[in-house]
């Protein structure tokens, strides 16, 4: 063997080894670790002490979300890992920048408190005798947090379709896991079969991607695609489009949101406010690293695309929530849905004006306006999923009719949640919805999409309709003698934790607004 291939040999070798910062990667896999404890420990508990499950999770979610501080260092310079080193330059799969730390601190808030209004629900669940297993939920439920929390710092796109389908996989079965019901076997079926396709049309969008550059990390994509073959210019903008896919169902955008009214009607509803939160966060985070870092190059072809998948989806949303009947079953819950389905519009504005910023600066303001909008949404939503978990608890149908005279049955609830539903409208004293609407529509002001600010002003004068209707239901006089309920700790807690969280940021909504100046590196 000459020196020459003994060199070659040799550095062909080099190439592989992989580097591994476990500071870095300790958020998701504290939470993954975290679920396979929970599976075993599941094994051998007795029965009455399977609650126990609850307050274990509870306490490793916190610890992972406590395991983000090592990573806000001073300098705040990106830490990178599982990276191959080339001839050229070092490739890595997952990188944690600043975009990646508060999109986990997202995804691990909203987890957190999505397991205690579960701790409550699985309560209830076990005194009525119902057959909600506890640990397989509990499993699940950080099976599926582990894989959000590790698709933000996914640099390839290998590790981002996985992350997307850890995160996936356990929400089907989350969806069905109501023993005996219909409604949730029937939700299960229809989030898993539109899933599904959805997931196959992204892995064939992949695969034509990698075919036409020979790359799955994502800066080197963004790299090689501006150099692609004029012969395999097309076959590369039609994987472009058919990756976007994927991420665009997870973020229920029309028209890949039919799922959503059934599945959030037929889930537990913890686990609804959990899709409408973390769900949403696995999308439109996809939706940035590959955009972005991945597909610049092609910003003529995803830019328009989402700047029409916004218009459609915040429209189609709005539309049908004002369309709920107050009176029909599970119609708080459908509006709800329906809402978040107007909300992911909001948030496909700024991924959309990004696709036609001129300047990387540009780029970064459009991205973070994105997450600024992303953390007041998760904090005053998930906030509204818990006062309608407590009312759930004592109107089994969960109708919006059942929340006239909330105030006179609870003045605490009926307060948070008029705040929250304010926030979500965009009106005082909701600053921090205000602002964050601001922020979105400078975002597609400054990238000259004019039209598109103006559909986004139509749409939320119409969800100011549904919104204030609710709010004002909430003060009326009550049907009958008002009953007082005991509200239980866990979702005490919740409420306190995220109207606590929407009054800070109302206060000083410059703590999310900065973000909207830090975006995907």
């Amino acid at each position: 063997m000459t020196a020459a291939s003994t060199a070659s040999a040799s550095e062909s070798t080099a190439s592989v080894i992989q580097s591994v910062d476990w500071v870095a990667v300790a958020p998701p896999t504290i939470v993954a670790v975290l679920g396979l404890a929970v599976l075993v420990a599941d094994l051998f508990l007795h029965e009455r002490n399977k609650h126990l499950l609850g307050w274990f999770s509870l306490a490793g979610l916190a610890a992972a979300g406590l395991s983000l501080l090592p990573l806000t260092g001073a300098d705040r310079a990106a830490r990178s890992t599982f990276c191959l080193s080339g001839p050229r330059d070092t490739a890595c799969s997952y990188t944690v920048d600043e975009f990646t730390l508060v999109i986990q601190l997202l995804v691990i808030g909203g987890a957190l408190l999505t397991a205690l209004l579960s701790m409550t629900t699985l309560k209830d669940a076990r005194s009525a005798e119902k057959g909600l297993p506890e640990g397989e939920y509990w499993f699940l439920l950080l099976s599926s947090a582990a894989g959000a929390a590790l698709l933000p710092a996914s640099r390839d796109l290998t590790t981002l379709v996985v992350a997307l389908e850890v995160a996936s996989l356990p929400a089907f079965a989350l969806v069905g896991l109501k023993h005996g019901d219909k409604r949730s076997s029937e939700a299960a079926l229809k989030f898993f079969l539109s899933s599904v396709t959805a997931t196959a049309v992204t892995l064939l969008g992949v695969s034509f991607v990698y075919a036409a550059t020979g790359t799955m990390h994502l800066t080197e994509l963004g790299e090689k695609l501006g150099n692609v073959d004029g012969q395999l210019d097309t076959l590369a903008r039609t994987g472009v489009v058919l990756t976007l896919v994927g991420f665009a169902f997870k973020m229920a955008a029309v028209p890949f949101h039919f799922w959503v009214p059934d599945t959030y009607v037929g889930a537990p509803l913890p686990v609804a406010a959990y899709l409408s939160v973390v769900g949403k966060a696995v999308g439109f985070t996809g939706l940035i690293l590959v955009t972005v870092v991945a597909f610049p190059e092609y910003a003529d072809v995803w830019g328009p695309a989402l700047a029409a998948l916004a218009a459609l989806t915040m429209t189609a949303g709005n539309v049908a929530a004002l369309r709920q009947r107050s009176t029909r079953a599970y119609s708080a819950v459908r509006l709800l849905a329906w809402s978040s389905v107007g909300q992911a519009g909001y948030l496909l504005v700024p991924i959309a004006a990004a696709g036609y910023a001129e300047r990387r600066t540009d780029v970064l303001e459009s991205t973070g306006a994105t997450v600024a909008y992303a953390l007041m949404y998760a904090a005053v939503n998930l906030g509204a999923f818990a006062v309608a978990a407590l009312v759930g608890r004592t109107q089994a149908l969960n109708r919006v009719s059942d929340y006239r005279g909330l105030y006179a049955r609870s003045p605490l609830s009926a307060l948070v949640l008029a705040f929250f539903l304010l926030c979500l409208a965009g009106l005082p004293p909701g600053v921090i919805g205000l602002f964050a609407k601001v922020t979105v529509f400078s975002a597609a002001v400054d990238a000259g999409l004019g039209w598109l600010a103006v559909v986004m002003a139509v749409n939320v004068v119409i969800a100011l309709y549904y919104y204030l209707q609710w709010t004002a239901l909430l003060f009326r006089a009550p049907e009958g003698e008002p009953v007082r309920h005991r509200i239980p700790v866990p979702i005490t807690a919740a409420i306190a934790v995220t109207a606590v969280l929407g009054v800070a940021l109302s206060g000083a909504p410059q703590l999310v607004l900065q973000f909207a100046e830090q975006g995907v590196r």
